[in-house]
Protein backbone atom coordinates (compact mmCIF):
# COMPACT_ATOMS: atom_id res chain seq x y z
CA UNK A 1 0.00 0.00 0.00
CA UNK A 2 0.80 3.67 -0.93
CA UNK A 3 1.44 6.16 1.74
CA UNK A 4 3.01 9.56 1.46
CA UNK A 5 4.71 12.20 3.98
CA UNK A 6 7.39 13.16 6.62
CA UNK A 7 7.20 16.62 7.60
CA UNK A 8 9.70 19.22 9.76
CA UNK A 9 9.39 20.00 13.24
CA UNK A 10 9.82 23.38 13.82
CA UNK A 11 10.12 25.44 16.93
CA UNK A 12 7.99 28.49 18.20
CA UNK A 13 10.08 30.24 20.49
CA UNK A 14 7.38 32.99 21.73
CA UNK A 15 3.64 32.73 22.19
CA UNK A 16 0.64 34.79 21.34
CA UNK A 17 0.11 36.74 24.48
CA UNK A 18 3.98 37.11 25.02
CA UNK A 19 4.15 39.51 21.88
CA UNK A 20 2.12 42.55 23.10
CA UNK A 21 0.47 44.47 20.84
CA UNK A 22 1.00 44.06 17.46
CA UNK A 23 -1.25 46.79 16.02
CA UNK A 24 -4.71 47.89 16.07
CA UNK A 25 -7.80 47.16 14.59
CA UNK A 26 -11.16 49.21 14.57
CA UNK A 27 -14.55 47.21 14.45
CA UNK A 28 -15.54 47.59 10.53
CA UNK A 29 -18.69 46.50 9.26
CA UNK A 30 -19.02 43.81 6.30
CA UNK A 31 -16.74 44.67 3.55
CA UNK A 32 -14.62 47.25 5.17
CA UNK A 33 -10.65 47.46 4.58
CA UNK A 34 -8.50 48.03 7.67
CA UNK A 35 -4.58 48.37 7.34
CA UNK A 36 -2.35 46.40 10.09
CA UNK A 37 0.74 47.92 10.03
CA UNK A 38 3.36 45.63 12.29
CA UNK A 39 2.42 42.31 10.44
CA UNK A 40 1.80 43.40 6.89
CA UNK A 41 -1.71 42.57 6.76
CA UNK A 42 -5.20 43.22 6.09
CA UNK A 43 -8.81 42.37 7.67
CA UNK A 44 -11.87 42.17 6.49
CA UNK A 45 -14.48 41.88 9.62
CA UNK A 46 -17.38 39.91 9.05
CA UNK A 47 -20.36 40.66 12.39
CA UNK A 48 -20.23 42.41 15.24
CA UNK A 49 -18.22 40.56 18.10
CA UNK A 50 -15.19 40.74 19.90
CA UNK A 51 -13.34 40.84 16.96
CA UNK A 52 -9.84 41.49 15.68
CA UNK A 53 -8.79 44.58 17.69
CA UNK A 54 -9.64 42.10 20.84
CA UNK A 55 -7.69 39.53 19.50
CA UNK A 56 -4.60 41.34 18.39
CA UNK A 57 -4.42 43.26 22.20
CA UNK A 58 -2.23 42.40 24.96
CA UNK A 59 -4.35 40.80 27.96
CA UNK A 60 -3.56 42.06 31.17
CA UNK A 61 -5.27 39.36 33.06
CA UNK A 62 -2.64 36.57 31.86
CA UNK A 63 0.92 36.13 32.32
CA UNK A 64 3.00 36.06 28.77
CA UNK A 65 3.29 32.21 27.86
CA UNK A 66 6.70 30.76 26.15
CA UNK A 67 6.12 27.97 24.36
CA UNK A 68 9.53 25.72 24.75
CA UNK A 69 12.21 25.22 22.58
CA UNK A 70 12.09 21.30 22.61
CA UNK A 71 9.38 19.23 21.88
CA UNK A 72 8.88 16.12 23.85
CA UNK A 73 7.93 12.71 21.52
CA UNK A 74 4.64 11.30 22.17
CA UNK A 75 3.92 7.99 20.95
CA UNK A 76 1.48 7.26 18.44
CA UNK A 77 -1.55 5.61 18.66
CA UNK A 78 -3.83 4.19 15.69
CA UNK A 79 -7.52 4.28 15.63
CA UNK A 80 -8.97 1.32 14.68
CA UNK A 81 -11.90 1.51 12.29
CA UNK A 82 -14.28 -1.72 10.83
CA UNK A 83 -13.89 -1.83 7.58
CA UNK A 84 -11.92 1.33 7.06
CA UNK A 85 -8.38 2.18 7.25
CA UNK A 86 -6.69 2.66 11.13
CA UNK A 87 -5.95 6.16 11.42
CA UNK A 88 -2.77 7.24 13.16
CA UNK A 89 -2.84 10.35 16.01
CA UNK A 90 -1.09 11.62 18.41
CA UNK A 91 -3.48 13.34 21.62
CA UNK A 92 -3.29 15.79 24.30
CA UNK A 93 -5.78 15.47 27.17
CA UNK A 94 -7.23 18.41 28.61
CA UNK A 95 -9.77 21.19 29.18
CA UNK A 96 -12.22 22.09 26.53
CA UNK A 97 -13.26 23.47 23.76
CA UNK A 98 -10.36 20.57 22.37
CA UNK A 99 -8.41 21.62 19.43
CA UNK A 100 -8.39 19.39 16.20
CA UNK A 101 -5.50 19.92 13.55
CA UNK A 102 -6.90 18.82 9.79
CA UNK A 103 -4.18 18.86 7.62
CA UNK A 104 -3.95 19.83 3.83
CA UNK A 105 -3.56 17.38 0.85
CA UNK A 106 -1.44 14.60 1.19
CA UNK A 107 0.43 16.47 4.80
CA UNK A 108 0.94 14.61 7.77
CA UNK A 109 0.41 15.59 11.39
CA UNK A 110 4.16 16.15 12.06
CA UNK A 111 4.35 19.60 9.93
CA UNK A 112 5.45 22.91 11.57
CA UNK A 113 1.50 24.17 12.14
CA UNK A 114 0.59 21.13 13.67
CA UNK A 115 3.61 21.11 16.59
CA UNK A 116 3.70 24.25 16.75
CA UNK A 117 -0.24 24.18 18.26
CA UNK A 118 0.34 21.04 19.92
CA UNK A 119 3.01 23.39 22.24
CA UNK A 120 0.47 25.99 22.26
CA UNK A 121 -2.27 23.71 23.63
CA UNK A 122 0.18 22.35 25.86
CA UNK A 123 1.09 25.74 27.29
CA UNK A 124 -2.68 26.23 27.79
CA UNK A 125 -3.65 23.11 29.45
CA UNK A 126 -6.24 22.47 26.50
CA UNK A 127 -7.23 18.89 24.61
CA UNK A 128 -5.54 18.61 21.31
CA UNK A 129 -5.62 16.01 18.53
CA UNK A 130 -3.85 15.55 15.53
CA UNK A 131 -3.90 12.85 12.84
CA UNK A 132 -3.19 11.33 9.16
CA UNK A 133 -5.17 10.80 6.30
CA UNK A 134 -6.46 7.53 5.20
CA UNK A 135 -3.12 6.81 3.06
CA UNK A 136 -0.98 9.05 4.29
CA UNK A 137 1.76 9.31 6.84
CA UNK A 138 1.80 6.81 9.55
CA UNK A 139 -2.63 5.44 8.38
CA UNK A 140 -3.55 2.72 6.88
CA UNK A 141 -4.62 3.05 3.25
CA UNK A 142 -3.88 3.19 -0.42
CA UNK A 143 -3.16 6.84 -1.29
CA UNK A 144 -4.51 5.92 -4.71
CA UNK A 145 -7.65 5.09 -3.85
CA UNK A 146 -8.90 8.03 -1.64
CA UNK A 147 -11.27 10.86 -2.49
CA UNK A 148 -12.53 13.61 -0.65
CA UNK A 149 -15.39 11.47 0.66
CA UNK A 150 -13.06 8.81 2.26
CA UNK A 151 -10.77 11.68 3.95
CA UNK A 152 -14.47 13.58 5.34
CA UNK A 153 -14.75 10.58 7.27
CA UNK A 154 -11.56 9.89 8.76
CA UNK A 155 -12.56 13.76 10.16
CA UNK A 156 -15.53 12.40 11.15
CA UNK A 157 -13.97 9.20 12.78
CA UNK A 158 -11.30 11.71 14.97
CA UNK A 159 -14.37 13.77 16.29
CA UNK A 160 -16.80 10.89 17.15
CA UNK A 161 -14.48 8.63 18.14
CA UNK A 162 -11.41 10.24 19.92
CA UNK A 163 -12.42 14.05 20.76
CA UNK A 164 -14.12 14.64 23.94
CA UNK A 165 -16.86 17.58 24.34
CA UNK A 166 -17.01 20.78 22.03
CA UNK A 167 -13.98 21.04 19.62
CA UNK A 168 -12.42 24.14 17.63
CA UNK A 169 -11.57 22.59 14.22
CA UNK A 170 -8.45 24.31 12.45
CA UNK A 171 -7.90 22.80 8.90
CA UNK A 172 -5.43 23.50 6.42
CA UNK A 173 -5.89 23.70 3.03
CA UNK A 174 -7.74 20.89 1.84
CA UNK A 175 -8.64 20.54 5.45
CA UNK A 176 -10.04 24.11 5.23
CA UNK A 177 -12.73 22.25 3.11
CA UNK A 178 -13.39 19.01 5.32
CA UNK A 179 -13.70 21.14 8.58
CA UNK A 180 -16.91 23.04 6.74
CA UNK A 181 -18.20 19.61 6.18
CA UNK A 182 -17.25 18.30 9.54
CA UNK A 183 -18.74 21.50 11.30
CA UNK A 184 -22.35 20.85 8.60
CA UNK A 185 -22.23 17.13 9.53
CA UNK A 186 -21.50 17.86 13.88
CA UNK A 187 -23.19 20.98 14.89
CA UNK A 188 -23.16 20.10 18.18
CA UNK A 189 -19.62 19.64 18.84
CA UNK A 190 -18.02 21.54 16.57
CA UNK A 191 -17.89 25.13 18.22
CA UNK A 192 -15.58 27.25 15.96
CA UNK A 193 -13.42 27.13 12.76
CA UNK A 194 -10.49 28.32 11.56
CA UNK A 195 -9.31 27.87 7.96
CA UNK A 196 -5.53 28.35 6.94
CA UNK A 197 -5.56 29.22 3.26
CA UNK A 198 -8.93 27.36 2.82
CA UNK A 199 -9.15 25.41 -0.52
CA UNK A 200 -13.06 24.73 -0.54
CA UNK A 201 -14.07 23.28 -3.46
CA UNK A 202 -10.12 23.88 -4.69
CA UNK A 203 -9.79 20.44 -6.34
CA UNK A 204 -13.03 20.77 -8.98
CA UNK A 205 -12.17 24.42 -9.00
CA UNK A 206 -8.49 23.95 -10.56
CA UNK A 207 -9.47 21.16 -12.64
CA UNK A 208 -12.91 23.20 -13.99
CA UNK A 209 -10.01 25.98 -14.72
CA UNK A 210 -8.02 24.29 -17.30
CA UNK A 211 -8.53 24.35 -21.29
CA UNK A 212 -11.20 22.04 -22.81
CA UNK A 213 -8.56 19.77 -24.67
CA UNK A 214 -6.41 19.30 -21.10
CA UNK A 215 -9.63 18.16 -19.32
CA UNK A 216 -10.52 15.89 -22.41
CA UNK A 217 -7.25 14.63 -22.12
CA UNK A 218 -6.99 13.96 -18.06
CA UNK A 219 -10.50 12.32 -18.82
CA UNK A 220 -9.16 9.41 -21.44
CA UNK A 221 -6.05 8.54 -19.31
CA UNK A 222 -7.50 8.76 -16.14
CA UNK A 223 -5.08 10.74 -14.38
CA UNK A 224 -4.63 14.42 -13.81
CA UNK A 225 -0.29 15.17 -13.32
CA UNK A 226 -1.37 18.82 -11.97
CA UNK A 227 2.03 20.73 -11.23
CA UNK A 228 2.99 21.44 -7.72
CA UNK A 229 6.13 22.92 -6.45
CA UNK A 230 5.52 21.09 -3.28
CA UNK A 231 5.85 17.82 -4.47
CA UNK A 232 8.96 15.92 -4.28
CA UNK A 233 7.93 15.07 -7.97
CA UNK A 234 6.97 17.80 -9.03
CA UNK A 235 3.48 16.66 -9.93
CA UNK A 236 0.75 15.52 -8.15
CA UNK A 237 -0.81 12.68 -9.91
CA UNK A 238 -4.98 12.83 -9.02
CA UNK A 239 -7.33 10.27 -10.62
CA UNK A 240 -10.02 11.83 -12.88
CA UNK A 241 -12.54 9.70 -10.91
CA UNK A 242 -11.64 11.16 -7.52
CA UNK A 243 -11.83 14.48 -9.19
CA UNK A 244 -15.23 13.90 -10.09
CA UNK A 245 -16.14 12.28 -6.51
CA UNK A 246 -14.95 15.42 -5.25
CA UNK A 247 -17.51 17.73 -6.75
CA UNK A 248 -20.21 15.84 -4.76
CA UNK A 249 -18.47 17.76 -1.62
CA UNK A 250 -18.45 21.01 -3.37
CA UNK A 251 -20.07 23.70 -0.83
CA UNK A 252 -19.49 27.46 -2.73
CA UNK A 253 -22.44 26.70 -4.96
CA UNK A 254 -24.72 27.32 -1.98
CA UNK A 255 -25.24 28.98 1.63
CA UNK A 256 -23.27 26.67 3.64
CA UNK A 257 -25.28 25.60 6.88
CA UNK A 258 -22.35 26.50 9.69
CA UNK A 259 -23.44 29.10 12.43
CA UNK A 260 -20.33 28.72 14.67
CA UNK A 261 -17.79 31.75 14.67
CA UNK A 262 -15.41 31.41 11.92
CA UNK A 263 -11.76 32.32 11.19
CA UNK A 264 -10.00 32.29 7.80
CA UNK A 265 -6.32 33.22 7.36
CA UNK A 266 -5.26 33.57 3.89
CA UNK A 267 -1.76 34.73 2.46
CA UNK A 268 -2.49 37.09 -0.37
CA UNK A 269 1.10 35.76 -2.45
CA UNK A 270 -0.95 32.06 -2.48
CA UNK A 271 -0.43 30.46 -5.80
CA UNK A 272 -2.44 27.71 -4.83
CA UNK A 273 -5.85 29.01 -3.60
CA UNK A 274 -6.31 32.46 -4.54
CA UNK A 275 -7.46 34.41 -1.07
CA UNK A 276 -10.40 35.50 -2.76
CA UNK A 277 -11.59 31.85 -1.92
CA UNK A 278 -12.26 33.14 1.52
CA UNK A 279 -13.81 35.50 0.82
CA UNK A 280 -16.52 33.50 -1.04
CA UNK A 281 -16.22 31.15 1.84
CA UNK A 282 -17.06 34.30 4.30
CA UNK A 283 -20.34 35.02 2.02
CA UNK A 284 -21.51 31.90 1.64
CA UNK A 285 -21.36 31.20 5.50
CA UNK A 286 -24.50 31.62 7.51
CA UNK A 287 -22.92 32.19 10.72
CA UNK A 288 -22.73 36.37 11.34
CA UNK A 289 -19.76 35.66 13.18
CA UNK A 290 -16.63 35.69 10.42
CA UNK A 291 -13.59 37.53 10.32
CA UNK A 292 -11.16 37.13 7.10
CA UNK A 293 -7.84 37.89 7.93
CA UNK A 294 -5.45 38.41 4.73
CA UNK A 295 -1.54 38.59 5.55
CA UNK A 296 0.08 40.59 2.43
CA UNK A 297 3.36 38.38 2.20
CA UNK A 298 2.27 34.92 3.21
CA UNK A 299 2.06 32.61 0.85
CA UNK A 300 0.21 29.45 0.74
CA UNK A 301 1.69 27.23 3.35
CA UNK A 302 1.31 30.55 6.04
CA UNK A 303 4.12 28.48 8.62
CA UNK A 304 6.36 31.52 8.55
CA UNK A 305 6.91 32.60 12.46
CA UNK A 306 4.75 35.82 12.16
CA UNK A 307 1.87 33.28 10.54
CA UNK A 308 2.11 31.07 13.15
CA UNK A 309 1.65 33.48 15.87
CA UNK A 310 -1.09 35.29 13.95
CA UNK A 311 -3.00 31.30 14.19
CA UNK A 312 -2.06 30.91 17.75
CA UNK A 313 -3.29 34.37 18.56
CA UNK A 314 -6.68 33.35 16.76
CA UNK A 315 -6.65 30.19 18.53
CA UNK A 316 -6.63 31.50 21.77
CA UNK A 317 -8.76 34.55 21.18
CA UNK A 318 -11.75 32.03 20.23
CA UNK A 319 -10.95 30.02 23.25
CA UNK A 320 -11.64 33.16 25.13
CA UNK A 321 -15.11 33.84 23.54
CA UNK A 322 -16.23 30.19 23.96
CA UNK A 323 -15.44 29.78 27.50
CA UNK A 324 -18.00 31.47 28.71
CA UNK A 325 -20.43 29.32 26.35
CA UNK A 326 -18.26 26.16 27.56
CA UNK A 327 -17.61 26.30 31.21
Amino acid sequence: MRKLGSGRCACLCRSARGAGAVGKMARVGLGAWVPCCRLGRMAVSFGFHRGLSTLLAPKAERAPRWLPACRQKTSISFLSRPDLPNLAYKRLKGKSPGIIFIPGYISNMNGTKALAIEEFCKSLGHAYIRFDYSGVGNSDGNLEECTVGKWRKDVLSIIDDLAEGPQILVGSSLGGWLMLHAAIARPQKVVALIGIAAAVDGLVTQFNQLPVEAKKEIEMKGVWSMASKYSEEGVYRIQYSVIKEAEHHCLLHSPIPVNCPVRLLHGMKDDIVPWHTSMQVAARVVSTDVDVILRKNSDHRMKEKADIQLLVYTIDDLIDKLSTVVN
